[in-house]
């Protein structure tokens, strides 16, 4: 893995009454065959999850996410829930990775019947880990649940990358420009050459 110190940088910008903080310190530049980092998270039940009990027995997917019951991320949650089957058969576990709270995920798994765990990286430290941008600040996203509007609320947002993470503990995949509702598909198809 290679670490590269970049500049110390707080940007603050104020869009329509959102104000949204960027810091960046250092950056982790992660490639193909780099070792993954080790890191540990909450789960959509509010349990730790840590990704030593996870990598190394199986083969990881690990995909970052902007928001919860959104349009694209719920095609991509979608797409991992469609062909989730295919990619269990293949020893793949898949784990999503956003800024959401707990109380999101379940909200956004309940509506969408996910049956893979997603990480609530609320600090954005596991994006942070993984070299994906995440930026502080409030965001919102509405739905309905159980015909009620509901507003989801969090604390950041982490770009849309996804990284497949071998039985050998190394990446074998790292995509930074994902198509959300293709990204199952691609992983499923790199997964069946490995």
């Amino acid at each position: 893995m290679q670490v590269r110190a970049l500049w110390t940088l707080a940007l603050v910008v104020s869009l329509a009454g959102l104000t949204l903080t960027a810091i960046a310190a250092e950056s982790v530049d992660l490639k193909v065959g780099d070792a993954a980092p080790t890191f540990t998270s909450t789960d959509d039940e509010g349990q730790p999850w840590k990704s030593e009990d996870h990598v190394g027995k199986h083969i990881v997917v690990v995909y970052f996410y902007p928001a919860d019951c959104t349009g694209g991320c719920t095609k991509q949650a979608k797409g991992f829930q469609a062909d989730l089957k295919k990619l269990k058969d293949k020893g793949v576990e898949v784990v999503g990775v956003s800024a959401d709270s707990v109380e999101n995920h379940k909200i956004f798994k309940k509506l969408e019947k996910l049956e893979f765990t997603l990480l609530a990286d609320t600090d954005g430290s596991v994006a942070k880990a993984f070299g994906v941008p995440h930026t502080a600040g409030k965001g919102t996203a509405k739905t309905t649940v159980d015909g009620k509007e509901v507003i989801l609320n969090r604390d950041g947002t982490t770009k849309r990358w996804t990284f497949v993470i071998g039985k050998d503990k190394k990446i074998v995949l790292k995509n930074d420009k994902v198509n959300a509702p293709e990204d199952s598909q691609q992983v499923l198809k790199l997964v069946e050459g490995l």
